[in-house]
């Protein structure tokens, strides 16, 4: 058997057509979809395509592989993105933001017009953080005043740390709450309303209604 992250990634790459403005996901799962148009794009089967890359890892292994690149502000229209995720339940809502690079990849998300999300099948789940903390990712001004909230909320609320115990900082410029419910979010669209409404909360993980098509390993589910 193959890797089914590498797998997923080549099938997602295939849905590429000459022509397209394509959203670049971030992530190792993302990475394989990233590579495969690439060697695409090398082979001369693909041509005329933009990138719009989520985060500037994405942008540099887009760079080294000869994709040509551009920005959501000269493309702000995206014919497909391609990204992965850390959970996916039922229904198709996810969470995402294990990578550091949700603010981003939620804009470029809203601005595709068909969306794809490749995992494999450790990813599924009945129900959204059950296995994968929540992140959310704030101001570093007063990043503190969140951790009673977001533990009103139900979850206990870790600042994302380098090894050296600094902050981990996304490529906006802000910090990352990973927020760990013991038996899942039993309501993701509160959880989602509540936490946005608070002034210095820039975005969270939670990916809901978007409605992504969903390519699992060696199996796809719409």
């Amino acid at each position: 058997m193959g890797d089914p992250k590498r797998e997923a990634g080549e099938r997602a790459a295939h849905l590429v057509q000459s022509g397209m403005v394509v959203g670049l996901g971030t992530g190792s799962t993302a990475a394989h979809a990233v590579e495969a148009i690439g060697r695409r794009i090398a082979a001369g089967s693909l041509k005329n395509i933009v990138g719009i890359p989520t985060s500037d890892r994405t942008r540099e292994l887009a760079e080294r592989l000869g994709i040509p690149l551009t920005t959501l502000n000269d493309r702000p229209q995206i014919d497909l993105t391609i990204d992965g995720a850390d959970e996916v339940d039922p229904s198709g809502d996810l969470i995402k933001g294990g990578g550091g690079a949700l603010l981003w990849e939620k804009i470029v998300a809203a601005a595709s017009r068909r969306y794809v999300i490749i995992v494999d099948s450790s990813k599924l789940v009945e129900r959204l953080g059950e296995r994968f903390p929540l992140p959310v990712e704030v101001v570093p001004f007063g990043w503190r005043t969140h951790l009673d909230a977001i533990r009103t909320l139900g979850a206990e609320p870790v600042l994302r740390t380098e090894r050296d115990g600094q902050p981990v900082l996304t490529d906006g410029g802000h910090v990352l709450l990973d927020c760990r419910f013991a038996s899942g979010i039993e309501n993701a669209r509160l959880v989602e309303r509540v936490l946005r409404a608070r002034p210095g909360v820039v975005e969270t993980g939670l990916f809901l209604g978007m409605q992504p098509q969903v390519i699992v390993g060696a199996t796809e589910r719409a």
